[in-house]
């Protein structure tokens, strides 16, 4: 009897904190943003594995050409928030499990593109991740963009401030690792992502989903309150990434992970605000 208990329990606490949120789509709890974060931690020491048994480094070239794939699944996200996706198929274009179809997906197209061309892939493969993303911005098109403005708006302002951050960073000597060309891709991912809730919340009046963005706006009163709080976790974090991580494939594999955290919501949050869903 008591083991009947404590399985409905457990499947409730299941129920309430991981199902319900995919199911609904609703904020981020404590409890399975803990457990995302965890997964993806192991998610990144299983690709460097997978990269060992498949002869793969993760260098420069591989990074800027999984790029196009970001875009794909952001854009694919924007799909499913415009209801074009009938259930229970949409449920599988709902973060977390979006993540690891765009995983399965980018890894099946790396394998494929490697297998035929071999080193000489990466234009290949990067062409299938544009040509997905081409697709996705097709049949969102078909909605029609109610306000194009916030594109150049959250494009504008992210590239003002990533520009002033990375000025300064040459005249900080504390600031030296943002010379690295992926350190500066991240600290702008993240300020169009910066931008992207700015305009969301403060214009048009999104909510933010996140357990610590959420507490914090609303205690300021004010998503600006992202621009400070990106840089006071991406700063020390980069500079410890760049001093604690010697080998190659995990400190790029680690930084391109930072960079689709940034850049993956702020693509969808901007096509959001521009198609107005």
């Amino acid at each position: 009897m008591n083991d009947l208990v404590d399985f409905s329990s457990l499947a409730d606490f299941v129920q309430k904190y991981y199902i319900d949120p995919i199911i609904y789509d609703t904020s981020y709890n404590s409890v399975d943003t803990i457990t995302w974060a965890i997964i993806l931690g192991l998610a990144i020491l299983g690709l460097i594995k997978l990269f060992g048994r498949w002869d793969l480094l993760m260098d420069e070239r591989l990074l800027i050409t999984t790029l196009p794939y970001v875009l794909a699944g952001s854009s694919l996200r924007v799909i499913e928030d415009a209801n074009l996706v009938p259930a229970p198929w949409r449920y599988l274009l709902i973060t977390p499990l979006i993540f690891f179809l765009v995983f399965l997906i980018t890894a099946a197209c790396l394998i494929i593109t490697r297998k035929i061309w071999g080193e000489k892939f990466h234009a290949k493969y990067a062409a299938f991740g544009l040509l997905w993303t081409f697709f996705n911005l097709v049949v969102l098109s078909t909605l029609g963009f109610k306000n194009s403005w916030v594109i150049a708006a959250v494009f504008l302002m992210g590239s003002a401030l990533a520009g002033g951050i990375l000025i300064c960073g040459r005249h900080l000597s504390a600031l030296k690792f943002l010379d690295e060309r992926f350190n500066q891709m991240i600290i702008y991912a993240h300020m169009l992502d910066a931008s992207s809730t700015y305009f969301g919340v403060d214009w048009f009046f999104y909510y933010e989903k996140h357990v610590v963005p959420t507490f914090l706006i609303n205690l300021t009163g004010s998503a600006a309150i992202m621009f400070p709080l990106k840089l006071a976790i991406l700063l020390p974090m980069l500079y410890m990434i760049d001093k604690s991580l010697q080998e190659p494939s995990l400190r790029n594999l680690t930084k391109l992970t930072l960079i689709t955290l940034g850049l993956a919501p702020a693509v969808r949050n901007t096509l959001r605000l521009a198609l107005g869903i």
